[in-house]
């Protein structure tokens, strides 16, 4: 008796599919979010508004008047850390209160939780090196990383726990995956871009030293190659039928328009901070659809009951 109560208190509050879901949707936007406004702190040279990390200032956790409104943006930014990493948290917590245990969906949320303090590590590192600009690429990469694991884990919460089935030919799986690399590749290319230009988070931060406008070549040229390849997938998933496939590529095919558009503007406009803020959003958005076009090449099946374990007399009668 005593442990059929103990049992009934733990599933008390089960958390539903649903709610999980949301609270996983939840967590996108917010690492996207606080994407956006760390451009903000770049784009405003409040990169250095609190010139120390952990702390704002030697003598104080939090900005003060002497810091003026770069630091009131940067701190306001290092807080919004502490509000996605509560979201991040509520959902490691929903995945443990979830009925029935799903298999997969804690090690994807556990890995966000610990991805955003990773990441603020990283932003840390960037103070101390006076906004180096190799480091601040690589604060934006992790970024990234942490925006993908939180994008499979809502995919994850969806499917069902069998194996997954690819829906279109093994060529263009592998076509959609070297599609994938290059659209990364963009985005590693597009940091060095930012860390050659003139928007470097305060006004004595050094530069990476590339030419801007040969770098610049390179990663309209790295665009270009994801727009075509984007565009094969498209047609050939339209050839094989996979409709599901075709409609996620051709998301893909206008965000990467659009980003397109966005990039060539800000480049002949001598990258006003507002189009660059965009163009950070749109970094995102390529990610976000770029993976959904990987998940729609595969579908996972329900998983498969297990059988139950044969009596002892019958296991005896089949050994003989």
């Amino acid at each position: 008796m005593r442990r059929i109560r103990s049992v009934k208190r733990s599933v008390r509050f089960p958390v539903s599919s649903t709610l999980l879901r949301r609270l996983a949707l939840a967590s996108i936007i917010a690492n996207v979010a606080i994407v956006v406004t760390g451009g903000a702190v770049r784009l405003t040279a409040s990169g250095l508004g609190c010139p120390t990390w952990p702390r704002c200032t030697d003598d104080s956790y939090t900005t003060t008047a002497e810091m003026g409104v770069h630091g009131v943006i940067e701190f306001g930014n290092r807080l919004l850390t502490f509000a996605v990493g509560i979201i991040a948290l509520a959902v490691v917590v929903a995945v443990l209160a979830h009925r029935p245990r799903r298999r997969g969906l804690l090690p994807l949320a556990v890995g966000v939780l610990f991805g955003i303090p990773a990441q603020a590590v990283i932003g840390g590192i960037t103070v101390l090196t006076n906004l180096n600009p190799w480091v601040v690429g690589l604060h934006f990469l992790a970024s990234m990383a942490v925006i993908a694991a939180a994008y499979a884990l809502w995919r994850r919460i969806k499917e069902p726990d069998g194996p997954a089935a690819p829906t279109v030919p093994a060529p263009l799986r592998t076509l959609a995956w070297i599609t994938t690399a290059v659209s990364a590749s963009v985005l590693v290319v597009g940091t060095w871009v930012t860390g050659s230009g003139p928007h470097a988070g305060d006004h004595g931060a050094a530069r990476n030293g590339l030419d801007p406008a040969a770098i610049s070549q390179v990663h309209a040229d790295g665009v270009f190659l994801l727009i075509g390849l984007s565009v094969a997938l498209y047609f050939a998933f339209r050839a094989v039928g996979a409709e599901r496939a075709a409609r996620a590529a051709a998301v893909l095919i206008a965000v990467e328009l659009g980003q397109g558009v966005i990039g060539f503007v800000q480049y002949f406009t001598h990258l006003p901070g507002v189009l660059v803020g965009a163009h950070m959003l749109g970094s995102c958005l390529v990610l976000l659809a770029t993976l959904g076009v990987l998940w729609a090449t595969r579908e996972r099946l329900p998983a498969t009951p297990e059988a139950p374990a044969a009596p002892a007399a019958q296991r005896v009668v089949a050994a003989a």
